[in-house]
């Protein structure tokens, strides 16, 4: 039996109440499918499609280009694995709008359910720490999700949330794969909810 009890599919509802009030990155796989779901595929998300590992350093550059923007990035162990570089980016740019959530199944489900990096000896916590990022909390189980979603709203930003799930599929959630659409709902809505807070 699994040391970990979170389901997946669950958690992003209670981290992000209010989530029509970010502007969302998600990564590839698993977590764009959950984040999907949790917006229904809203033109307030930006979902990343064959560029694994460049989720936060999206994240990142949306933050930084609409400071009065709230920002979170919605990844996978794997996927961050692929760009962890990023996270020393992020500490050294410190952007105070940001946040990013892991979500960590311990194993790659897209190629076949492989063991990942966490599965063994690798804690992302402490990378976060290491570059730099002093907004961290662990999560894994659901009785620590509402201090989390706390934790989103209260903490000095960019935050780290690492989030240990059960091994499990993610959402089943239809999203849209006409990509360049997604892309240009997207940036419509950035620029106009950038062009509203700069002129209030």
């Amino acid at each position: 039996m699994s040391e970990f009890e979170l389901d997946r599919r669950e958690v992003l509802a209670k981290l992000l109440p209010d989530h029509g009030e970010y502007l969302l990155v998600s990564g590839l796989a698993g977590s764009s499918k959950d984040a999907a779901e949790l917006t229904d595929d809203g033109d307030n998300i930006f979902t990343m499609a064959g560029a694994m590992g460049a989720a936060v350093s999206i994240g990142l550059g949306i933050a930084l280009s609409a400071p009065k923007e709230r920002v979170a990035v919605i990844t996978g162990d794997g996927e961050l694995m692929m760009g962890i570089g990023s996270l020393a980016t992020v500490a050294t740019m410190m952007p105070n709008n940001l946040s990013i959530i892991c979500i960590d199944n311990r194993e790659h489900a897209e190629t076949g359910g492989q063991k990942s990096h966490t599965a063994r000896r690798t804690n992302l916590a402490l990378l976060a720490k290491g570059a730099g990022i002093d907004s961290v909390l662990t999560v894994d189980a659901s009785e620590q999700l509402d201090e989390a979603a706390k934790f989103l709203i209260n903490t000095p930003a960019p935050r780290f949330v690492w989030v240990r799930v059960m091994s499990g599929p993610p959402s089943l959630y239809k999203r849209d794969l006409h990509y360049d659409e997604c892309r240009l709902r997207f940036k419509t809505a950035y620029l106009d909810r950038k062009n509203k807070r700069e002129i209030h």
